[in-house]
């Protein structure tokens, strides 16, 4: 055999050694089927039994049996469970290292298979606020769906304060996010670019320019929590200023409402006045002196090389 066929050959020789080891833990696992796993894997993720039932598109009584039947494939208690919370045990744990392993592999086979007749299949869930469904996701899901049509994509958006702890709970599989100095380093980012921010005031206030505002007569209305709450509050440090708070909000989306409405003054991303319907109702005012956003595309770096979450990063 010439060298052009090794390749080849030892891509052969691993696709079959993949089956095989697969073939023979379903063989002795009987009921750890691999949805079963990824129940259970999600399960010791959330640790909330309403939620995954709700996450992975099942009843709570059907989570509730796929777990027992774990626990008697094992002999063991996975869960320790309450009214009030659910805790992994120790044989849990090791089950959940166990899973975690099985299921990249199971992946990687399919893909594997897919590759053979030139096409990638399945699933991929993202999140991401409505700002960037309407801004950045567009072109990022346009190529990829070029590219995969075979693949399903799952979306869903909400606060962009929430990104990072849905792709760290393995909610989804990947997030468009807000890159931080705190930003775990358990995930992967692929930077989308970056986004300034503005202050922005109701137009009848007639303030166009940061000298024009009284900072002891008018009243902020402030992110609750997030990247965005740092920010914020660490360019209000920066000043030495300590601003009148009117309100405390979660989205930005809701900061230009209230500041449309007249309640006060805001600090938003450029971004999301783009795609507002009532961007138009405030004025902008340009800052100079505040970091901007750094967006970006990220999931768990254990989970990077998985078929379809590479294939995203990839577009």
């Amino acid at each position: 055999m010439d060298n052009r066929g090794k390749p080849m050959l030892f891509k052969m020789i691993y696709l079959q050694y993949s089956i095989v080891k697969y073939a023979i833990w379903l063989r002795l696992g009987h009921f750890m089927d691999i949805r079963s796993l990824e129940l259970f894997q999600h399960l010791a993720s959330s640790l909330h039994f309403a939620k995954t039932a709700e996450s992975m598109f099942v009843s709570p009584s059907t989570l509730s049996r796929c777990i027992q039947r774990l626990e008697e494939e094992c002999g063991s208690t996975l869960f320790v469970r309450d009214n009030r919370k659910v805790k992994l045990t120790a044989a849990g744990s090791k089950l959940l290292g166990f899973s975690q392993q099985i299921l990249t592999e199971w992946k990687k086979v399919k893909w594997e298979l897919q590759q053979e007749h030139q096409q990638l299949q399945g699933e991929l869930s993202l999140f991401c606020s409505v700002t960037a469904s309407q801004s950045h996701l567009p072109r990022l899901l346009d190529n990829f769906r070029h590219k995969y049509p075979q693949v399903e994509i799952k979306l869903s958006t909400g606060d962009p304060a929430l990104s990072v702890s849905k792709v760290m709970q393995q909610e989804v599989d990947a997030a468009i996010a807000i890159h931080t100095p705190d930003f775990p380093a358990e995930l992967a980012f692929l930077s989308l670019g970056k986004i300034p921010l503005l202050l922005i005031a109701p137009k009848d206030t007639m303030l166009n320019r940061l000298e024009q505002v009284d900072w002891r007569r008018h009243s902020f209305i402030l992110p609750e929590s997030g990247p965005s709450k740092r920010i914020v509050h660490h360019w209000f440090a920066e000043q030495g200023m300590r601003p009148r708070i009117y309100a405390t909000v979660a989205g930005n989306e809701a900061i230009v409402s209230m500041v449309a409405l007249g309640c006060g003054l805001g600090i938003v991303p450029e971004v999301v006045l783009d795609h507002s319907t009532i961007g138009q109702k405030v004025n902008r005012i340009s800052l100079d002196d505040i970091e901007p956003y750094q967006l970006g595309l990220c999931c768990l770096r254990k989970r990077a090389d998985e078929p379809a979450i590479q294939a995203l990063f990839n577009c």
